[in-house]
């Protein structure tokens, strides 16, 4: 899973002229789906985003209080273009989870957001919507964060890509030695 953070003075989503969702002060994080997630990708992520510390303390001290201490909201947005690799121009999004299976991961994922903090305070988006996202960044600040099975996932395809390129370029290499 992966979640871009951002910490926000407000933040808010529409479909179609209607507001969904709405925060104030907090953190609104695109929610990506990748098709291997498992459980603990979900609880690795809700952990991150409720304890990264983003805000300053009482004593100045910057990088000191996470949404939870300061009791702020969290609005989550669903959003498959975060697994995406490019082939040209054109966006691939074979990576990410598809839609059935991926809306009840993230269901699942908002239950464990809102079992680890006030589920008042645990906002969302329309799964599935074509949505519109008013973010007032504040800072700004903005932060990725990737479940570590998705990264060691990701870093073995790249590796073996690059294995079978090396072993392409070698061969075509030889075969221009040889010819």
């Amino acid at each position: 899973m992966k979640g871009t953070i951002q910490r926000v003075v407000k933040a808010s989503v529409e479909v179609d002229g209607h507001l969904i969702s709405s925060i104030g002060r907090g953190i609104c994080v695109l929610v990506g789906i990748h098709k291997n997630d498992t459980q603990k990708d979900k609880e690795y992520l809700a952990r991150k985003i409720l304890s990264i510390r983003l805000w300053e303390d009482e004593n100045g001290r910057k990088w000191s209080r996470s949404v939870t201490d300061m009791q702020y909201e969290v609005l989550c947005v669903s959003q498959f273009t975060l697994y995406y690799y490019l082939k040209g121009n054109k966006p691939d999004f074979r990576a990410a989870m598809p839609g059935a299976q991926s809306q009840e991961f993230y269901n699942s994922f908002l239950d464990i957001l809102k079992k680890l903090y006030d589920p008042n305070k645990i906002k969302d988006g329309q799964f599935g919507a074509m949505m519109q996202v008013s973010i007032q960044n504040d800072g700004p600040v903005t932060l990725d964060i990737e479940s570590p099975t998705v990264r060691q996932f990701l870093e073995e395809e790249n590796r073996v890509k690059l294995e079978k390129k090396t072993e392409e370029t070698t061969s075509q290499a030889l075969g221009d030695l040889n010819g």
